[in-house]
């Protein structure tokens, strides 16, 4: 009889257990987060991506740099034409920097959305396709520049530019969320030379956003911006810093991908 009495009492408690977590799960959304009060700001990342933020390497090395474009041309592989030419998946943006690209809401029931077209040919020097080294060869390295996926968010532009640097200025235009790079510190002033930039506008256009998750969006290609260093001191180490700039884009010392990366780059010719 106690055999059967606990039998019987646990079996009752598994049932409330199964119970609470089935009702619980009724509760959650399959897309997006049930209790979420704010949308963190997006991390800035690059690729390649680089072991202790450095970049170092050899102009006349293939071997010093090769990891490196091996890492880019395969990042890009998911950018080739040949993907995104079925018209279920892709559609095409524009080629001008436009407003949000309103699909519906997360919860409504229409279906996988689809996603905005991004030709990597935008990323002109380096996108890998006339220059399968990304410019390592020529001391002039590139970094494909991303900002990580977060579902539902819509970077806002910024409603003043006060906080941009002067030399930002004319990188702010419409609908785009921009991106620039510069030396950390100011002794390395004069040392960083010209930096491009490569992209759907330079930077990062709205109507890539927002983002509906892996669920509704799953052929989501997120735009990205090729920024290339063509003028760096040869055989100096220089800390770079890349920030976007947004309403809603804040930095943190936390967490130091939050709108922004520095990457340590020493380019060798010996």
């Amino acid at each position: 009889k106690i055999i059967l009495f606990f039998i019987a009492f646990y079996g009752f408690l598994a049932g409330i257990f199964i119970g609470t977590i089935q009702a619980l799960l009724l509760t959650l959304s399959r897309y997006k987060p049930t209790w979420q009060d704010r949308i963190s700001p997006p991390g800035l990342t690059h690729n390649p991506h680089l072991d202790k933020a450095e970049l170092m390497f050899s102009m006349n090395d293939v071997d010093t740099y090769i990891s490196y474009t091996k890492s880019m041309k395969d990042f890009l592989g998911s950018y080739s034409e040949e993907i995104q030419r079925d018209p279920f998946k892709f559609e095409d943006c524009g080629e001008q920097a436009d407003v949000y690209k309103n699909r519906g809401d997360l919860e409504m029931e229409i279906g996988i959305r689809k996603a905005c077209r991004f030709s990597r040919s935008w990323l002109g020097s380096c996108s890998g396709i006339d220059d399968k080294h990304f410019g390592f060869s020529e001391g002039k390295p590139c970094l494909i520049v991303k900002l990580n996926r977060i579902v539902n968010f819509i970077p806002k532009p910024l409603q003043s530019n006060d906080s941009v640097p002067d030399e930002a200025q004319n990188k702010i235009q419409p609908n785009v969320i921009p991106i620039y790079c510069t030396n950390k510190k100011e002794e390395d002033a004069g040392k960083l030379g010209e930096v491009k930039y490569y992209g759907f506008g330079g930077g990062f256009p709205l109507q890539y956003y927002p983002y509906y998750g892996k669920l509704l969006h799953p052929h989501y290609l997120q735009p990205l911006v090729a920024v290339q260093f063509v003028n760096l001191t040869i055989n100096y180490e220089i800390r770079v810093e890349c920030k976007v700039f947004g309403e809603n884009i804040a930095y943190s010392e936390k967490d130091r991908f939050q709108g922004r990366f520095e990457v340590k780059i020493k380019v060798n010719n010996f």
